[in-house]
């Protein structure tokens, strides 16, 4: 017979074993328990997150915030869990608070692909950008600089099927005392040439006191890349219904550009274009370094459509044509590029226009006449 006193007889192991039970019930309940204080952690960090967003941050992730939590935890241990298995642990619920905050704060925002799935279609006149619709040819002279420039442009770029004349009725230069354009003159001359070869027009608005003028004689206004982050000027635009060309800024992060076209649309104004045109870096052989994994991303991250300007994103002729191919191959919804009929005498970047000769090569190497038509 088995004696029930006898410490190693059969009858302890179901004691050890109802004992075990106990336990494991205490750890699902303490599981249940952790859960709850998590999703009440959670509920806290994104009201964080909407605040900061109220306040215009678009940075989640503060690093000395982190580093005082953890050291905070680490004083209150009293184990049994070692300090770096305690910082671990709470690291991981710190990355995912934070993918909390961010996934959240992009599914609201009205740029987003989770807000809407489907590719904005612009539709300019009979000018239609994004979606499936065949890329777009945007081109023109940097500053409008006479009515004869502005004609003969606008006659060689219809001809070749871009149906947006550009030109700078307002310039912003590096030097206070380069040529500032020619103002309201300009927007005059740029709408009565568009008009009379049957195009749409784009300039850019660099003055919140200027939008209402340029947008009497412009469908397109240009958001430039100086101006990215001139917030004013993105709510003043987004109060308007015309349609804005929103260029990258020098030195913006793709996230940055997103939130400046929020601005836009968040002002109520749907129609916008986001333009890469290149980004400022260590390199001196190009103006700038075009970023074509941007194009990329934005097309992924947004509805929005995409140009590339490969004008100012290269700043030198002999690079436009492969640029803009890179661009098109990426999924860029159209190509914005400078063109001019003497550059050598123009008044703003003569050495990065294009002559007409250039602009016919440029044209029939990206096969857009055939595209468009």
């Amino acid at each position: 017979m088995t004696d029930a006193r006898d410490p190693n007889s059969a009858a302890q192991p179901q004691g050890h074993l109802g004992q075990l039970d106990d336990l494991r019930e205490q750890v699902d309940q303490i599981n249940l328990q952790l859960l709850d204080l998590l999703s009440r952690r959670g509920e806290l960090v994104a009201e964080i997150g909407r605040l900061k967003s109220s306040e215009g941050g678009t940075k989640f992730y503060d690093p000395k915030r982190e580093e005082d939590q953890l050291r905070l935890v680490r004083q209150a241990n009293r184990g049994p869990f070692t300090d770096a298995a305690i910082s671990a642990m709470f690291k991981e619920i710190f990355k995912a608070s934070l993918d909390l905050e961010e996934t959240r704060e992009q599914r609201k925002l009205l740029v987003s692909r989770k807000q809407k799935s489907e590719d904005t279609v612009l539709t300019i006149g009979d000018v239609r950008i994004g979606g499936s619709e065949a890329p777009v040819l945007i081109a023109g002279p940097c500053a409008i600089e006479s009515e004869g420039q502005m004609d003969q442009t606008a006659a060689l770029v219809k001809e070749l099927g871009g149906g947006i004349l550009r030109g700078g009725a307002y310039k912003p230069r590096t030097s206070p005392y380069g040529f500032q354009g020619m103002g309201v003159d300009g927007l005059q001359l740029g709408r009565k040439v568009a008009d009379r070869h049957g195009m749409q027009f784009m300039t850019e608005v660099m003055d919140t006191r200027d939008v209402e003028v340029v947008a009497q004689y412009a469908d397109i206004l240009q958001i430039g890349a100086r101006n990215m982050h001139n917030f004013s000027l993105l709510r003043e635009v987004g109060a308007v219904r015309r349609p804005v060309l929103l260029k990258r800024g020098l030195s913006a992060t793709m996230e940055e550009w997103l939130y400046a076209a929020e601005y836009i649309l968040s002002g109520g104004n749907e129609n916008v274009i986001m333009c890469e045109r290149g980004i400022r870096t260590f390199e001196k052989w190009t103006r700038n370094t075009l970023d074509l994994s941007a194009v990329a991303l934005i097309k992924q991250e947004s509805h929005l459509p995409v140009v590339v300007d490969v004008t100012h994103a290269a700043g030198r002729r002999d690079l436009l044509l492969p640029l803009a191919r890179a661009a098109l191959a990426v999924g860029a919804d159209g190509i914005h590029v400078e063109v001019h009929p003497q550059p050598a005498t123009a008044m703003s970047d003569n050495e990065q226009q294009l002559d007409f000769e250039g602009f016919r090569q440029f044209v029939a190497g990206l096969n857009l006449i055939s595209k468009q038509r």
